[in-house]
């Protein structure tokens, strides 16, 4: 999720038209949620939590992939096998369900679970935005790591991380057990893609690449410029396998960007930790605060 600062809430059900759509705001579980429609695209809306804006989705072209971050995990997800190829994918945080959506359209036949803690917000984006019918996603209302616990050993060929509450992605979150356990439930082969979020001077983001790197032998992390050189706050993409991943092919896609991003690996990646240590549960801390403003 992009995070940012907070907006004031609204009261459940109120609207505000736009471009002829009615926006939707209902209060959820984690605060005040708006569902915004597009002035640009005639079936497009954004997802708002108390003002910081979620995640975007276009209903009459769910591989649209509005926000930086989301596109950067959509090259995983077209890279992770040969075109077309359906998928098993588990999706840790769920949203509006855009990369949800994006596989179901993208690999036709994917089966896919969504756990999402956020039951009221589950229930709204079901009911505004709904899923394809045909498309085989079913939604676990619950904590991320215990619906993780819950998938078996094996299933999944991606698994993607994309948990946010209050801003900050919970501790429990963050540690060699947890992935562990996302390892577990990786078959032979399988990804597992990261959105986390830092800022100078990135602290939090070296200690999760040598977490990462204590389970997964590759990896590999895509940011903007600025976010790489400490300047602002924002998003990273982690990607984590056991075999070599098509860093070339990454690179150059998430390059070619209309927001083009770096990608780091290798040797750069082990120098950029810069002797950071991985995290255990024991001293897990939850990912930092964004400051006021950090994606207006």
């Amino acid at each position: 999720m992009a995070r940012g600062r907070a907006g004031k809430g609204r009261e459940r059900g109120e609207g505000r038209r736009r471009g002829g759509r009615e926006a939707v705001v209902e209060a959820v579980d984690g605060g005040t949620a708006e569902l915004r429609p597009d002035p640009e695209r005639a079936e497009g809306w954004s997802l708002l939590i108390d003002g910081a804006p979620q995640s975007h989705v276009d209903l009459a072209d769910p591989s649209h992939l509005a926000f930086p971050y989301q596109r950067r995990l959509g090259h995983v997800i077209d890279l992770v096998a040969p075109a077309g190829q359906p998928l098993r994918v588990l999706h840790l945080g769920g949203g509006a369900l855009t990369l949800a959506r994006y596989v179901g359209v993208t690999r036709p036949r994917s089966t896919q679970q969504v756990v999402e803690k956020d039951a009221a917000l589950v229930r709204l984006v079901r009911r505004v935005l709904p899923l394809d019918p045909q498309a085989r996603v079913k939604v676990r209302e619950g904590d991320a790591r215990d619906g993780l616990g819950r998938v078996a050993d094996g299933w999944a060929d991606l698994v993607v991380a994309d948990v946010f509450s209050g801003a900050r992605t919970p501790a429990h979150l963050t540690s060699v057990e947890f992935l562990g356990e996302v390892r577990r439930v990786l078959a032979p082969g399988g990804w597992y893609a990261a959105n986390l979020a830092d800022g100078p001077p990135l602290a939090y983001l070296r200690g999760q690449v040598a977490t990462a790197g204590a389970v997964f032998s590759e990896l590999a992390v895509a940011a903007d410029p600025v976010v790489w050189r400490g300047k602002r706050f924002g998003n990273a993409v982690l990607v984590a396998a056991g075999q070599p991943l098509p860093v070339g092919e990454f690179t150059r896609r998430v390059a070619g960007d209309s927001h083009p991003g770096r990608v780091e690996h290798g040797a750069g990646l082990r120098d950029f930790t810069g002797g950071a240590g991985a995290v255990s549960d024991a001293v897990a801390k939850a990912s930092p605060a964004p400051p006021a403003g950090a994606f207006d």
